[in-house]
């Protein structure tokens, strides 16, 4: 059975951040993800972790104003610089951390930018990256997300994703495939994971439509669960989904989904 880790941006959010490691704990997860750790202290964050004996399995690089509606800045061209500080400064959490891979959001294409630029830049940026990691013995990740959610998304498909990872060249650059997001902007996703599942170093879930928890919309994933155990994926899957009511009430998809 897929080993699975709580999303604690998106679940658990009944209580406070530093609070939801222990509701992830309590539940029965080993394992937990978040988008940002940078608004607590590592120490805050590892004290959480060991206390709970959780796993942290991903976070990002920093990705600009979030809540300004930034989703990233790695393509970029006027911010590499800002670009480049972040992934110091993902590095230094990681290693207090114990995480073994950051994921880097690509970002909404620049209004106005030269499209060859934005390209060269997001290129350049995942090279540095890239090498900067792997000095610290650690993956770089990059996710297609769909831009029906986020309009202007850089990088929305998989085969996207993997011609850019061909032309970084770097040994520790991998794909996260979140399901939800390859499902609303391409299908296909049985036969895509297994295609490409030597380049997938991690994967998220949620349903379709309204990104809820599995069972809420049209993925099978019964079936997908199976496929992954029957084609040899390893990694975790990060449960980034919207409790369609609170989080421990959604959980029941766990046994449902799984057995």
């Amino acid at each position: 059975m897929p080993q699975f880790a709580a999303n604690l941006t998106m679940l658990f959010n009944e209580a406070p951040f530093l609070e939801r490691f222990n509701l992830a704990g309590k539940t029965g997860f080993k394992a937990v993800e978040f988008l940002f750790p940078y608004p607590f202290s590592a120490q805050e964050i590892k004290a959480q972790l060991d206390k709970n004996q959780l796993q942290l399995v991903l976070h990002n690089l920093p990705a600009g104003d979030w809540d300004a509606g930034e989703r990233g800045i790695a393509c970029h061209p006027e911010r590499v610089d800002e670009f480049r500080s972040g992934v110091s400064k993902a590095v230094e959490y990681a290693k207090t951390l114990g995480v073994g891979q950051l994921n880097c959001l690509a970002g909404k294409t620049p209004e106005g930018a030269n499209s060859d630029v934005v390209r060269a830049t997001f290129i350049d940026n995942l090279r540095f990256a890239a090498s900067e990691l792997k000095k610290a013995n650690l993956r770089l990740l990059i996710e297609p997300i769909n831009t029906y959610d986020i309009p202007g998304f850089y990088l929305s498909r998989t085969e996207k994703a993997i011609e850019i990872m061909d032309e970084v060249g770097a040994d520790n650059l991998y794909l996260q495939y979140d399901i939800y997001h390859a499902q609303r902007m391409e299908g296909e996703l049985a036969n895509t994971i297994q295609k490409y599942l030597p380049r997938i170093a991690h994967i998220q879930l949620a349903d379709n439509p309204g990104r809820n928890e599995p069972g809420t919309g049209e993925i099978n994933f019964r079936y997908l669960f199976k496929h992954l155990d029957r084609i040899g994926y390893k990694g975790w899957i990060g449960c980034e989904y919207k409790p369609a009511n609170t989080t421990e009430a959604g959980l029941t998809w766990l046994s449902e989904h799984t057995s």
